[in-house]
């Protein structure tokens, strides 16, 4: 199996930081991402998305901007025509019903959780994270910092998906604001 070099390698200890009598965030990078991305065509939407939900387990694909996951997989709906697999490979698709690109390598994965992770987010994110908008298994495309990234919100946490070139410098910046909760690096 191909080792995945971390973005963040080298850059971060694990303990607690802040405010370290009243923890309010942990940040945890989920390492060894396993991530495709299936596109289908319009005529093929249906087809391609109950075959992907079949392989994967799940009892369905997930509508727009919603995650399904069953034992440590996962299936998000980004855009109309597309979906992530999250944790394991992917079956082949012929190229008529659409295609398949692993993005494994392009994202680093950073799990955000705690008693004000949402705040932490808020401070950064034009997104409405209240429970009511943003309830679990929604997701998001949306900017941090002027860097396109991706947002799901399972039933760990906050799942914030970043584009390996910006991850050091975005993960700087959610160390640097997680300070004044107190965090622990897992």
């Amino acid at each position: 199996m191909i080792r995945r070099i971390s973005a963040l390698e080298g850059y971060y200890h694990k303990g607690v930081f802040g405010k370290k009598d009243n923890l309010g965030v942990m940040i945890t990078e989920v390492r060894n991402l396993t991530l495709y991305q299936v596109a289908a065509w319009p005529d093929t939407l249906n087809d391609v998305g109950k075959k992907t939900a079949e392989f994967l387990s799940l009892p369905e694909y997930p509508e727009a901007n919603k995650g399904l996951s069953v034992n440590e997989v996962s299936m998000l709906r980004l855009e109309p025509l597309k979906w992530w697999v999250i944790g394991r490979e992917i079956l082949e698709i012929a190229a008529e019903e659409g295609s398949i690109l692993d993005l494994s390598h392009s994202r680093t994965h950073i799990r955000i959780s705690g008693k004000h992770a949402t705040t932490l987010l808020n401070r950064h994110l034009p997104v409405d994270l209240r429970d009511i908008a943003f309830p679990v298994n929604s997701v998001t495309s949306t900017a941090f910092h002027h860097a396109s990234v991706t947002l799901w919100r399972s039933e760990n946490g906050y799942e914030f998906f970043l584009p390996r070139a910006f991850a050091l410098s975005l993960w700087e910046v959610l160390l640097e604001t997680a300070a004044q909760f107190g965090y622990e690096i897992k």
